[in-house]
């Protein structure tokens, strides 16, 4: 599990792509500290778990399920990545949880400044907009953010410097793809409030219960 408070961007510095896999070879500094082979570790909000350790670069191997879902396939060599450990158990929660499962892919349309915070819109699914509610939690690229509005095609963030300075946000521009997932807690819900398949309800708490008593 994640908080989504990036330690550091790190570089990629290698891409060996297979033919429906990859194995990057990652830089970093600070997450170096205590990583060994078989940890885990969220680029641009991926898990990817550790498989080959030096001084200051790491590989992890990324399979065919998480290309397709993530951003990842489509880094090139050089590029900034947000990087961040598991958390500790005795760590301190300064963000969300992020379990390190991306959703899907957003597009950034619009990157304004608004006096020392900068606005980000971004694009997408209907699939994923329905979990995104307004001052709820998403992780965007790894970084756990603040929802400032959403509508039914995209949502927006305002950043401070700091968080932008610290991550690959600074990067960003109009058009670029990002790494979204939605905070667990709403999509936990809405599978527990959904109707077991092939199982007549028996009384209890349903949608329509919770409907009719005002939730």
């Amino acid at each position: 599990m994640f908080t989504g408070i990036i330690e550091e961007t790190g570089v990629l510095k290698k891409v060996h792509k297979g033919a429906h896999s990859a194995l990057l070879t990652l830089q970093g500094d600070v997450i170096f500290d205590d990583l060994e082979i078989g940890d885990s570790v969220s680029v641009n909000g991926v898990c990817l778990t550790v498989s080959g350790l030096s001084s200051h670069t790491f590989q992890a191997d990324v399979m065919h399920e998480t290309l397709n879902r993530s951003c990842l396939g489509r880094l090139h060599s050089g590029d900034f990545v947000n990087l961040e450990r598991a958390m500790a158990a005795d760590g301190r929660f300064g963000g969300h949880i992020v379990s390190g499962h991306i959703d899907g892919i957003g597009t950034i349309t619009s990157v304004r400044r608004d006096d020392n915070a900068i606005w980000y819109t971004i694009a997408a699914e209907e699939r994923i907009l329905r979990y995104i509610v307004e001052k709820g939690s998403i992780a965007l690229d790894g970084i756990s953010l603040t929802v400032a509005s959403v509508n039914n095609t995209e949502f927006r963030i305002s950043a401070i410097p700091h968080t932008v300075k610290s991550t690959t946000l600074s990067y960003k521009k109009a058009g670029d793809p990002v790494n979204l997932e939605n905070d667990l807690i709403g999509k936990y819900m809405e599978k527990l409030l959904l109707p077991v398949p092939d199982k007549p309800q028996s009384g209890g708490i349903t949608r329509e219960f919770l409907a009719k008593s005002g939730y």
